[in-house]
């Protein structure tokens, strides 16, 4: 298993595919296994860079103050240990508050940005519903896996697709977040606050939400894409946090995003 040593942790990676840097980063406490399924798809035209942030997956987890800005100085270790000098940068849920420090702690490594089902964060964010998940981590495995999950899409997609719906909370209680790094992940998100210093974003972005995202309220997007320069912004309709209802929708907006600001390097 290839891992590397970046800042104070062991990180685990891989790499898949050929062509221009493209990193993702994962959402609070997820591994890098939720992206296997669309890996495939991306790495046909991409050098693709996936990753256990610190606190999940198969990376460390130290009992210590977490923050966005720490777990961008992450990445950027990981692309310097690798020998990427720039990526395509692609950010989901927690991710994309990862990316967005990223892209203001070292924008010379970044070539465009992705923000998906994100938010600037501090007073100026959006907050959801969040009491009905405040408790979540007390309740048994699969009764946790299955209540997340529900707040992650909608109730109409679980109904007319139960066996995707059985697929996802068959693998998510094959690899469950860990407690204390979901803890750690969740201190980070508290904690972030971009919103002034967004406008200082120059890369090429382009923002994801769903209009029925429970967890980070659709107007999070708007904020976005209205403080981030030139930003473009796609709001995908009767979609949830996992943007599963438009999948094929969101890659085809992220594909060709990506492919009017390769570099061809």
């Amino acid at each position: 298993m290839p891992t590397v040593k970046v800042n104070d942790i062991n990180m685990y990676y891989e790499v898949h595919g050929e062509g221009e840097p493209l990193v993702f980063i994962n959402g609070a406490g997820a591994g890098i296994e939720l992206f296997y399924r669309r890996s495939i798809k991306f790495s046909r035209e991409y050098r693709l860079v996936l990753f256990d942030n610190r606190g999940a997956g198969r990376s460390d987890r130290p009992d210590m103050t977490y923050t966005t800005e720490l777990m961008a100085d992450d990445l950027a270790g990981l692309l310097d240990a690798v020998g990427i000098d720039s990526a395509h940068v692609y950010g989901t849920s927690m991710g994309g508050m990862i990316a967005q420090q990223f892209a203001l702690r070292h924008p010379d490594k970044v070539r465009s940005l992705i923000l998906a089902v994100t938010c600037c964060g501090g007073p100026h964010g959006i907050k959801g519903p969040i009491a009905g998940m405040a408790h979540i981590h007390e309740l048994p495995l699969e009764e946790a896996v299955e209540t997340m999950l529900r707040w992650f899409m909608t109730e109409e997609f679980i109904d007319k697709n139960p066996d995707i719906f059985r697929q996802i909370f068959t693998f998510m209680v094959k690899h469950p977040p860990v407690h204390i790094g979901l803890s750690m992940h969740a201190q980070a998100v508290a904690t972030h606050d971009t919103y002034d210093r967004l406008p200082e974003i120059t890369v090429p972005t382009l923002v994801l939400a769903g209009d029925a995202d429970r967890v980070i309220p659709v107007g999070n997007a708007t904020i976005l894409a209205s403080r981030i320069p030139n930003a473009e912004l796609a709001i995908l309709k009767d979609t949830g946090h996992m943007l599963i209802e438009t999948a094929g929708e969101v890659d085809r907006i992220t594909l060709d995003f990506l492919k009017r600001h390769c570099t061809g390097n």
